[in-house]
C-alpha cells in the first residue's frame, strides 16, 4: 500500500474540526478566514517584472454566523458536537 503524502478537507471538514477543538457545542457557525494583502514588483526576468499582488492567509478561525448566512457555509455545532450529558 503506498504511503499517503496528503491529506485535504473540505470548508465544512475543517469548519468540524475547529468547532470540536475550540469545545463549541451549540450555534450555528462559519469558517472565517483572515487574508493579508501586499504588493510588489516581480516576473520571471527583469525585462518582465509587473505590478504584483500577494495574497496570504493569516489566520483560519470560526465565526458565530449570521441569521442570513448560508446553510451551505455553516454548521450546527450542537449536532456536530453536542455537549456531554
Amino acid at each position: 500500500m503506498p504511503e499517503v503524502s496528503q491529506y485535504e478537507f473540505s470548508h465544512k471538514e475543517l469548519l468540524e474540526l475547529l468547532i470540536k477543538k475550540a469545545g463549541i457545542h451549540e450555534g450555528k457557525w462559519v469558517l472565517a478566514i483572515k487574508f493579508g494583502f501586499s504588493v510588489l514588483n516581480a516576473g520571471p526576468t527583469p525585462e518582465q517584472i509587473v505590478p504584483t499582488a500577494l495574497i496570504g492567509i493569516q489566520t483560519i478561525g470560526v465565526q458565530k454566523a449570521l441569521p442570513e448566512a448560508p446553510e451551505a457555509l455553516l454548521i450546527d455545532a450542537s449536532v456536530v458536537n453536542p455537549a456531554s450529558t
